[in-house]
């Protein structure tokens, strides 16, 4: 049994059932989801009901504990723009699948939906989950089209129509780590000069010998070293399922990434340092963010898609002096220009009032910031027009409002920089996406319809083994032939075949076109 304000969940029958004192018998998936204002799905409150409620949805690593006051000022601001309210359901990651899952297969209302390349974009299209946006984004989304590049906004189409709408952030990444400099100056270690995940493990094993009670490297079953390198960091991933391009490889060659050298040799080095100690314990089962156990005092380093002045960003988190380790050359793939998007759902109510939601995310600076950083005077203060910094006697580690995911909203180059990061940010990142090394399958967006049940077989593999490959929890060179074997069953060489074929028809098709591939 599970009891929330006003609430008690019963488990009978297999069921979830809400008896509420109104009596009324209701099904309930909010239970998997932060407690927010709202957040019930049932009627709004009287004082709203002449405006539209718009259900907006993304993951998050956290609740924040004055988020109410933010999303009520949030609410103030909005109803004056575009006479609505929003509901923020914040999601706790580890449970996104199964929460959207249930939420889709109710008909609950969800307006607006956090989607990405990498969170099966394509496939939720294919599902029909996702609404086409073009006519709502050329009627509502004027501000969207005046700040998007137009490859940007192309990069969310499949068969022909937009279902998704990216921020405007950096659109390219290279794969590392943030360590804790104020320890690596203490033991005088060099981070400089590394270049190699493999040169980290004398690093670790310092922190091991001389600092108890700090894990060296924070990992997740979804989030280690290895995770980022194999995905969009020496991989371009091209969508669900099996089947990648090696980024230094030329023939455009698709192939399956358990079967490649790189693969294997950076597992063993996972299981090396699994063996050695020197990651958490409970690497395979914890869905906290890495962030929040630095911040602790409890681990030295994590893996992170790195960018101009991540290590800033990361000192913020942590509140504790960061330092980036960049592993890979910068890198933009179709999944980078796809990396943080907004969909409007199938089971929108208000689909116009979500567009023009967004739009403002990209418009109005005022209420962009509000949601990043919170409300003024309490969350941050102003040092000049465009830098905050924390009130007196506030901190990374107290402040009441950390959701610390700017780059998932709108128009990231009007958000406020902080006192410690580069003023010069934001022409950095421009300057980032201008050099960073192209796939030569930049453009090109799977669509998994036709092999969707393979694509579906084979997750449920992933979820079997990736957990314990992705943290060394197992020998390697024991686990991943069982995983191939079962990859082979489930129809991976399929999936592989039917991304080869669309890949070579949009290399030809770009090629009769005159574009480069």
């Amino acid at each position: 049994m599970k009891t929330t304000a006003g609430r008690r969940f019963f488990l009978i029958g297999g069921g979830v059932m809400l008896l509420a004192a109104a009596g009324w018998l209701l099904l309930s998936l909010n239970h998997w989801t932060f407690p927010s204002p709202g957040a019930s799905g049932g009627p709004a409150p009287a004082a709203s009901l002449a405006e539209d409620t718009i259900v907006m949805m993304f993951p998050s690593g956290s609740y924040p504990r004055d988020f109410p006051l933010v999303q009520a000022e949030i609410n103030r601001y909005v109803s004056s723009k575009i006479n609505a309210r929003v509901d923020i359901r914040l999601v706790e990651r580890g449970v996104w699948w199964e929460k959207t899952g249930l939420l889709f297969a109710s008909g609950q209302q969800v307006d607006l939906m956090f989607t990405a390349g990498w969170m099966r974009y394509a496939d939720e299209v294919a599902k029909g989950r996702f609404l086409p946006l073009d006519d709502l984004l050329a009627n509502y989304g004027q501000d969207i089209l005046k700040t998007l590049n137009p490859s940007v906004i192309d990069a969310g189409r499949i068969n022909g129509k937009i279902y998704g709408i990216g921020t405007n952030k950096e659109f390219a990444s290279s794969k590392g780590l943030v360590l804790r400099r104020d320890l690596a100056d203490k033991y005088g270690i060099d981070l400089s000069s590394i270049r190699r995940l493999e040169e980290l493990g004398p690093v670790f094993r310092t922190i091991k010998e001389n600092e108890p009670g700090v894990v060296p490297l924070q990992v997740r079953a979804d989030r280690s070293p290895f995770t980022f390198l194999m995905q969009y960091g020496l991989f371009d991933m091209l969508g669900d399922g099996p089947g990648v391009l090696d980024r230094n490889d030329p023939s455009m060659t698709v192939v399956n990434l358990p079967e490649t050298e790189a693969f294997a040799r950076y597992a063993r080095i996972m299981y090396e340092w699994n063996q050695a100690g020197y990651l958490n314990e409970d690497a395979v089962t914890n869905k906290d963010p890495e962030f929040e156990a630095v911040k602790a005092g409890r681990a030295f380093a994590y893996a992170e898609s790195l960018k101009p002045g991540f290590d800033r960003q990361a000192s913020r988190d942590t509140g504790m002096p960061m330092t980036a380790i960049s592993l890979t050359r910068p890198f933009t793939t179709t999944a980078d220009t796809t990396s943080a998007m907004f969909a409007i759902t199938r089971n929108a109510r208000h689909p116009e009032k979500a567009m023009m939601f967004l739009n403002l995310l990209f418009k109005d600076k005022y209420l962009l910031n509000l949601l990043n950083w919170g409300i003024e005077g309490k969350h941050y203060i102003k040092k000049s027009d465009n830098v905050i910094d924390y009130p007196p006697g506030i901190d990374a580690k107290n402040v009441g409002y950390n959701l610390n995911q700017p780059w998932m909203f709108g128009n990231q180059l009007n958000s406020y920089l902080w006192a410690n990061e580069d003023p010069d940010l934001w022409d950095r990142y421009r300057k980032f996406n201008e050099e960073a090394e192209k796939s030569r399958a930049l453009g090109f967006v799977f669509n998994p319809d036709s092999v969707k049940t393979e694509i579906a077989a084979c997750l449920l593999v992933d979820k079997e083994f990736l957990p314990a490959i992705n943290t060394g929890a197992l020998d390697p060179d024991r686990t991943i032939p069982m995983y191939l074997e079962k990859l082979k069953a489930a129809g991976a060489e399929k999936v592989i075949r039917e991304k080869q074929r669309q890949l070579n028809a949009w290399l030809a098709s770009r090629n009769a076109g005159g574009g480069a591939p």
